[in-house]
């Protein structure tokens, strides 16, 4: 497998990352460690995961799947701060006063003495950038950090938050996981050529779209019983529309036609597009994840890559997956 560059940092990662985001609910303790089992053993080395996933029972599979028989030594490990972890005010944001208490929580849920990847969840309007890359940076120096990152954040703030680090000497994002997908393509038009210009690593989640892009809906009035949309609902059902389904529908037969499975095509093709570090890919299910390990061998041709763009063209969306994104205003039409 050929690994990548994690940015600046001089780490190499495989061009596929595991999320957790199932780990607890729908997957069970039994089943993620053997998705985890399988990963490292095909090469794959980051796990990302978050403090709100499952109400923390993510972090707390990951732990137990990673303590076992020396595995944490083996990965590259991510998760992330911001969302509200318990009812009070200051259980949530990206202030000191709670950055600090929900780092030393993921440390205890993820048994282990530091975090590879500490991620801002999203930008927080209450609290001024360099108060939290304050916060970043003394959880760094105390070594339970290695390094930081943030997620689904606009262009201007990642520039922003660059620009303090430089200017007082805090510790840097070295990182931004945003929405990446063939449905929606607009971080092609800011955020990823200032992740390239800046040297930071991009690891994009929803690369097939919620399913949408792996040929998961037929229709949108009768989702798959155990699909998001089912069992979670809310903005997890906003993704899946009429438009994305038919795209998905042409999507799926331009991978059969190229002897591909449609979630192998869209693993491949986040993964190969400029810019991009590792697609993070939810695996609910052992199965699903070998289906997708071919695609780590495979390299998006030119002619397969204009057939994608003539489905979405570059730097535009067919479905928004920014929707948990408020500072994302563009709607669609």
């Amino acid at each position: 497998m050929e690994y990548r560059l994690f940015g600046r940092t001089g780490v190499r990662i495989a061009p596929l990352c595991i999320g957790a985001m199932n780990f607890g609910d729908p997957t069970d303790e039994a089943e993620a460690f053997r998705i985890v089992d399988h990963a490292l053993d095909a090469g794959i080395n980051m796990i990302d995961t978050a403090n709100s996933y499952n109400g923390g029972e993510s972090e707390r599979v990951v732990g137990r799947a990673l303590a076992r028989d020396g595995k944490r030594d083996r990965v590259f490990l991510a998760t992330k701060g911001f969302n509200p972890t318990g009812p009070g005010p200051n259980d949530r944001g990206n202030s000191r006063l709670h950055l600090m208490r929900a780092c030393e929580d993921s440390l205890r849920r993820l048994q282990t003495d530091h975090i590879d990847l500490y991620q801002i969840h999203r930008p927080d309007p209450d609290t001024p950038v360099d108060e939290t890359l304050a916060a970043l940076t003394d959880l760094v120096h105390q070594g339970k950090v290695r390094y930081i990152g943030c997620s689904t954040h606009p262009a201007w703030q990642v520039m922003e938050a660059l620009m303090v680090s430089e200017l007082k000497g805090y510790v840097r994002y070295v990182s931004e996981q945003p929405p990446y997908n063939l449905l929606d393509r607009r971080i092609e038009n800011e955020l990823l050529p200032l992740c390239r210009a800046h040297g930071l690593a991009v690891i994009s989640w929803a690369p097939l779209a919620q399913g949408v892009l792996a040929g998961r809906y037929a229709d949108v009035s009768a989702p798959p019983a155990d699909s998001r949309v089912v069992l979670r609902g809310g903005i997890y059902a906003e993704r899946v529309t009429e438009r994305g389904i038919r795209i998905g529908r042409e999507f799926a037969a331009l991978a059969r036609g190229h002897g591909l499975t449609p979630a192998q095509l869209a693993i491949l093709w986040v993964k190969d597009q400029p810019g991009i570090t590792a697609p993070i890919f939810g695996v609910r299910t052992l199965a699903q994840l070998e289906e997708i390990l071919p695609a780590l061998d495979l390299t998006l041709g030119d002619d397969l890559r204009a057939a994608c763009d003539a489905l979405v063209p570059p730097g535009s969306v067919a479905v928004n997956f920014h929707n948990t994104a408020a500072w994302m205003k563009m709607r669609l039409l």
